[in-house]
């Protein structure tokens, strides 16, 4: 079996595409069934943000799991496969492996070293825990990514490099000013109380917004994510009020239409009188949520400063590249060799178990035979001879298997555990027992 991922990305693909194939929470579990419930695969995982869908698989075939996995992204996602087609990525073995580290160590991230996927990716992979889709080579895969990328984070500065999706689509707004006295004394609304909306309400309210207003479908969410900031809670439908009031508004609901239309922004302008702080005129809009909450229209209009996914992304891409993007790719490439040694070292285990259980046998059966000829022994004797000769096996098998390990370890090792399994005329049976995970907890 080998690793495979297929998926996009906001490198891969236009926002139009990246806000119609987004997967709703509880798809994730349906995909991730159906995905092992396909002929290549045998273990799944799907790693879904805001503007990211991956779908990781242990497969037995690459053409077949690529075909496979393609058709089930589009299926869930909700956007037709030849549609969708053109903008998928796919990265198999090891490349799939150097995918990852490098998106948990936030190299791969609209906003290079932000620190939130790696969250993202715990949750990925709790998910295809509880749906018992992850096996040995997932867990391991998902739980070393994590421990990479918060290896790249205290040893670099990597966190440097980029910010918070939320600061930096803030200093996008501030236009070079620095964010706290940019917002000091303005008001802002925050659309939503998710994680995202959260993040924005909390970092407004550490720079010192003037005033705080969170609005929410639910109006129970904003009330307790208002009382913590010391900031007001409104229903949706106050949207349009708090909209003529605010100097900046900050959107991410991820709700499956737009929330603030061109008209809306239009009409906020024009009934806001003396609402807007001094010297603050027009409206600061950031927009974070995929797919989009507020039009593209909104961008046209002269008085409104419209930041979102799409002109953040190519803000990012003309940001400088500290050299500490370059310490994260050597970390990445180091724990890329290291888990493909391990892996490759793990296949030959159930082999060199099997030769020792054989060995153990071996050394069980002729003390029977010798018991069976030398009927004066007592148990200190028996005992003393047992411990001797299976002494001498150990001995005897210990260089050898702890070489091949170490051989099978490197590129091109995995004929090593055929030749053992050949040179000691091992039962692929046995071998086969070992490699069975129920087996081995027991």
């Amino acid at each position: 079996m080998s690793l495979l991922v297929v998926g996009l990305s906001h490198r891969s693909a236009p926002v139009s595409v990246l806000e119609r194939a987004v997967l709703a929470p509880q798809a994730r579990g349906k995909l991730l069934q159906d995905t092992v419930g396909a002929e290549p695969a045998a273990e799944a995982a799907v790693l879904s943000t805001c503007n990211r869908i991956e779908l990781y698989a242990d497969v037995d075939k690459f053409h077949a799991g690529v075909a496979e996995l393609s058709t089930l992204l589009a299926q869930h996602c909700g956007v037709e496969l030849d549609e969708l087609t053109p903008y998928l990525y796919v990265h198999y073995e090891d490349r799939a492996v150097h995918h990852l580290f490098s998106v948990a160590c936030g190299l791969d991230s609209m906003v290079v070293g932000e620190g939130q996927i790696l969250g993202q990716i715990k949750d990925a992979l709790a998910v295809a825990q509880e749906q018992h889709t992850a096996g040995r080579l997932l867990n391991d895969l998902f739980q070393q990514a994590l421990r990479v990328g918060k290896r790249a984070h205290s040893e670099t500065g990597i966190d440097k490099a980029g910010q918070s999706l939320v600061t930096f689509g803030l200093e996008q707004l501030a236009a070079g000013r620095d964010v706290e006295e940019w917002v000091r004394g303005r008001r802002a609304l925050v659309i939503g109380a998710g994680s995202m909306s959260s993040l924005a309400a909390v970092t407004l309210a550490r720079a010192g917004v003037g005033e705080l207003v969170i609005v929410n479908r639910t109006l129970e969410r904003a009330q307790r994510l208002a009382e913590s900031l010391g900031a007001r809670a409104m229903p949706m439908g106050a949207v349009a009020e708090e909209l003529a009031a605010a100097d900046v508004v900050v959107s991410c609901t991820g709700a499956a239409g737009l929330v603030l239309r061109a008209a809306d922004i239009e009409g906020a302008l024009g009934g806001r009188g003396s609402g807007a702080a001094a010297g603050t005129p027009g409206l600061a809009v950031l927009d974070l949520a995929m797919p989009r909450d507020v039009e593209a229209a909104v961008h046209r209009i002269d008085q409104v400063r419209l930041v979102d996914i799409e002109s953040l992304a190519d803000a990012e891409a003309n940001a400088p590249m500290a050299q500490d993007v370059e310490a994260v790719r050597g970390i990445v490439a180091e724990e890329v060799a290291a888990f493909g040694a391990a892996q490759r070292a793990a296949t030959i285990t159930p082999t060199v178990v099997a030769l020792r259980t054989m060995a153990a046998d071996v050394v069980a059966t002729e003390m029977a035979r010798l018991e069976g000829r030398l009927h004066g022994m007592d148990d200190k004797q028996r005992a003393e001879i047992t411990q001797t000769v299976r002494r001498v096996v150990d001995k005897l098998l210990h260089a050898p298997t702890v070489r091949v390990k170490q051989l099978a370890g490197e590129p091109g090792g995995a004929g090593y555990a055929d030749a053992l399994r050949e040179l000691f005329d091992l039962d692929p049976q046995a071998v086969a027992a070992v490699s069975n995970p129920e087996q081995e907890r027991q």
